[in-house]
């Protein structure tokens, strides 16, 4: 059965890093564009960043570029998001899914939630002194 596990979420002050990962189990991630989406209490799922199947193509919504930078490791089947320099509107839930694409795909745009057939559980990150 498909599964995505996300870990690394956690408490950190403003300013703080962190790294989110998320295994894949079932299904191969070379064949899968792999988007980090997050929600917020009382707000809607935001599209956060995105990696192609060939892990070549990466996208960012405007208030993480620069700050937040995604990595697919074909050969662990796991997608890393690192996150600096965090803030404290970046307390969220962080969810990885994946949406099947060809294999090799160099570009991606996260796009709409509906895309994406395979979901994580989410891991909590919450950004306070």
């Amino acid at each position: 059965q498909a599964r995505l596990v996300e870990s690394g979420g956690g408490l950190v002050q403003p300013g703080g890093s962190l790294r989110l990962s998320c295994a894949a189990s079932g299904l191969g991630l070379d064949y899968y564009r792999v988007g980090w989406f997050r929600q917020a209490p009382g707000k809607g799922r935001e599209g956060v960043s995105c990696v192609s199947s060939s892990g070549h193509g990466t996208n960012y919504t405007d208030s993480v570029k620069g700050r937040f930078f995604i990595h697919k490791d074909n050969a662990k089947n796991t997608v890393y998001l690192q996150l600096f320099d965090l803030k404290g509107e970046d307390t969220a839930k962080y969810y990885c899914a994946a949406a099947r694409e060809d294999l090799g795909a160099p570009l991606c745009t996260v796009g709409r939630d509906s895309e994406y057939e395979y979901w994580g559980q989410g891991t909590q990150v919450t950004v306070s002194s």
